[in-house]
């Protein structure tokens, strides 16, 4: 698999990603944990090297299963995670403070099973501690080599200004995909005069991007899709045309719907790096090949001509999750 490197700061990483959250968490019924390893393993085998997952994902729980999967193949990839949350099982709000900060890194290279992290991000900014506090935080722990490179999830550009000033960030992760483009207006300007890359997290919009999903789909217990504005049956309902119009575009290239998905954020900048998630190895072997689509110039214009009369309905996030986010 190609390389893309993200933003200036040295980071170099496989132009696709893999996100590893829905493994065990949050996308349904927890799997079998050796399956859930197979996969993981399958991902390496096919030039994967970035592999992302949280604390707070489980918690804990995720951040195991990908240190147990990646036991014995640690040259041959880098781990992403993210801490910053105060984890009491219920609210979970940001707490960036040093001292939280530096004893969820702590756990999380336990958890991990390693002695330093390529990519650590603050999951969501907490009002309560300033973003420069937090940057002299992890320039110690840079400093100490537990961390290589750091970022911020889902963080507004005024944060990124003020954090990569005291310690420059290497990447920002934020939910970015045909169908939720919201970064492109205040964030893409900043990350590209600052030179940060940008890690896309949910590329196949939470799985409705595949064609797999539609209005009658029911979200079982473990799957927070069935909580989100953008996957009730009205919003599935009515975002069916871009789906429709995302098939007639797939199939005249001979591709998926996941595939040109993938393929579409790849072509807006060189210094993005989608992670699309999955329990399925023939998944993996059908995202990678999104890297080998070209867009002509006519087929860049006409999508995204079409995209500009397209509305979706729904938001992304519930209210309360919405508060964290593009701070």
């Amino acid at each position: 698999m190609k390389e893309r490197k993200l933003g200036e700061n040295g980071l170099v990483t496989s132009e696709i990603g893999f996100g590893c959250m829905g493994l065990n968490y949050h996308r349904g019924p927890v799997k079998d944990k050796n399956e859930m390893i197979d996969v993981i393993h399958t991902a390496i085998d096919a030039g994967i090297k970035m592999f992302d997952t949280a604390e707070v994902y489980g918690p804990y729980t995720n951040e195991e299963l990908v240190g147990e999967a990646l036991a014995g193949k640690r040259k041959q990839v880098q781990i992403a995670t993210k801490g910053g949350f105060k984890i009491d099982g219920l609210k979970n709000e940001p707490d960036s403070s040093p001292k939280t900060i530096i004893s969820a890194v702590e756990g999380s290279l336990k958890r991990l099973k390693t002695d330093y992290i390529d990519l650590y991000y603050i999951h969501r900014i907490d009002p309560n501690t300033p973003i420069e506090e937090v940057a002299l935080t992890i320039q110690k722990l840079k400093q100490e080599g537990k961390i290589l490179h750091w970022g911020l999830s889902e963080a507004g550009a005024q944060t990124i200004r003020k954090a990569h000033v005291v310690e420059p960030l290497a990447a920002v992760e934020s939910e970015y995909s045909i169908w939720w483009r919201e970064v492109e207006e205040e964030v893409f300007p900043v990350l590209e005069e600052l030179g940060i890359g940008l890690v896309s997290y949910s590329p196949l919009g939470r799985g409705y991007l595949t064609g797999k999903l539609d209005k009658n789909t029911h979200f079982s217990e473990n799957d927070n899709r069935g909580e989100l504005p953008r996957f009730t049956q009205e919003a599935m309902s009515a975002n069916q045309v871009l789906l429709d119009f995302m098939k007639e575009i797939a199939d005249a290239k001979g591709v998926t719907t996941a595939q040109l998905a993938i393929a579409w954020i790849l072509d807006q900048k060189p210094w993005i790096v989608p992670i699309p998630g999955t329990t399925k190895k023939e998944r993996i072997l059908e995202n990678i090949e999104a890297a080998n689509i070209v867009f002509s110039p006519d087929e860049k214009t006409m999508i995204e001509c079409a995209l500009q009369q397209i509305q979706i309905v729904g938001d992304r996030y519930p209210e309360t999750e919405r508060k964290r986010t593009g701070r």
